[in-house]
């Protein structure tokens, strides 16, 4: 049996104090959490300049690793923050302080026989991991999401972002100084992530936010449930019976708006009959923009633009840069998302509802839209507060991950000495499974 190293010894303590954490802040009223939330907003607020001084230092990092070819664009821009963006993150932490309680809410009340009543009671879900990458903002939505919903979080960014996560976690840990001590711990080392992931008798879920690929390893290589949040290969489809002006605002907007986020377009899909009526204009305007363009060869008939490879239709390019092709109708548009789409946004463009309703039903996705940029796909714009993460998966939460993906629920039985033996034998007693208009409360007001 192999000796446990130092970094497994300070990453236990650290679950440990955490689950301590986690079962006191279960019982934290909202006030209390509420209060702390808008302590972070104004500690953030207040510690703006070590804040981007920090983040300065993680962008000339990021520049000089951009200039080797070794990151991307798309990864220094979600790195970047500013005042206004940081005062955006402040704004975020007090929406979702101004979000309703998750945390004891009577899902479901029976019933079972007289004075023997059943209720279902949302309850956080204990400790929580999250890897996550670049955009130092994801551990504070994260941190407060946690926090609202009575949850301890351990929280793992990217290392381009270290020092900007340390000043955040700093400031987020003093303006919290009267919540249970661990409630929101870091760790940076990789060393530290491979011992959480094996730590599934204390760390009750894994949301890890990356690529496919770093989400299937995270899988692989824990017993902990794992939420993920992946790449975002999405789609906009624009119908032969779509508004000309319409579809161009949208798919603009939808990949130009902001480039390098997951729920950005990443191909664009056109009706072969309106092609010639909405490309040129809007090959034009791309153009404008920076975007570079790829086609299949039907397009390029139309436009002037590079050729797409079949890798195209699989990529998720976070920058400025679409692929097109064209479709003979809005089923083989449905075909090509399915085979193609990584499960996160679709929309459709078209004035035809039967036609929106076919697509909408027919694609597999947590999110799609009709008449409507990709770019809301967000927990933000969905009045969530914030999200965790976007899950593509369909287990537990889907979509924006904001509070209610962040609770589980628990069974509480109110009786008065009632015993199964009542409910048994030649003379049981049956039961009435009547559905109740009740609440539970602690201390059964």
């Amino acid at each position: 049996m192999s000796e446990t190293t130092e970094v497994e010894r300070d990453t236990d303590e650290l679950i440990e104090e955490s689950g301590r954490a986690a079962l006191r802040l279960a019982n934290a009223d909202e006030a209390t959490r509420n209060d702390a939330l808008r302590s972070i907003a104004d500690a953030l607020r207040a510690n703006e300049a070590a804040i981007l001084d920090a983040n300065a230092r993680d962008v000339e990092a990021a520049e000089e690793m951009l200039a080797r070819g070794e990151y991307s664009q798309a990864l220094v821009d979600r790195l970047k923050l500013d005042a206004a963006k940081l005062d955006d993150i402040a704004g975020m932490v007090e929406s979702v302080a101004e979000q309703e309680d998750p945390l004891g809410r009577t899902l479901a009340a029976r019933e079972l026989d007289e004075g023997l009543e059943l209720f279902r009671v949302s309850v956080p879900i204990g400790v929580v991991a999250t890897v996550f990458e670049s955009r130092p903002d994801a551990l504070v939505q994260i941190a407060a999401l946690a926090l609202k919903s009575g949850n301890a979080v351990i929280l793992k960014g990217g290392s381009e972002a270290s020092e900007s996560n340390r000043v955040l976690h700093r400031v987020i840990r003093e303006a919290t100084a009267d919540l249970p001590d661990g409630w929101a711990g870091l760790v940076e080392a990789h060393e530290e992530v491979d011992r959480l992931l094996e730590r599934d008798d204390a760390v009750d879920l894994v949301m890890p936010r990356g690529s496919s690929e770093f989400v299937s390893y995270i899988q692989d290589n824990t017993q902990i449930p794992v939420l993920g949040h992946t790449e975002g290969v999405c789609h906009v489809y624009v119908d032969d019976d779509a508004d000309v002006d319409m579809a161009a605002d949208v798919a603009f907007d939808a990949k130009v708006q902001y480039p390098a986020v997951c729920n950005a377009v990443e191909t664009l899909l056109v009706n072969e009959s309106i092609a010639p009526d909405l490309l040129p204009d809007l090959v034009d305007r791309y153009e404008e923009a920076g975007v570079e363009l790829r086609g299949d060869a039907a397009t390029r008939e139309i436009v002037d633009v590079g050729a797409a490879t079949d890798d195209d239709w699989d990529t998720e390019y976070g920058d400025l840069e679409l692929s097109i092709k064209l479709v003979g109708d809005a089923y083989e548009a449905v075909e090509h998302v399915n085979a193609h789409g990584s499960k996160h946004t679709e929309s459709i463009v078209t004035e035809d509802r039967a036609t929106a309703d076919a697509f909408m039903t027919g694609i597999d996705a947590a999110s799609v839209f009709h008449n409507a940029s990709t770019r809301f796909a967000d927990g933000y714009r969905y009045g969530l507060g914030a999200e965790v993460g976007i899950s593509t998966g369909k287990v537990h939460a889907r979509g924006p991950v904001g509070l209610e993906g962040l609770t589980t629920y628990k069974y509480y039985l109110e009786g008065d000495g009632h015993l199964v033996a009542s409910y048994s034998g030649e003379d049981a007693l049956p039961f009435t499974h009547r559905e109740l208009d009740a609440e539970w409360a602690v201390g059964g007001e």
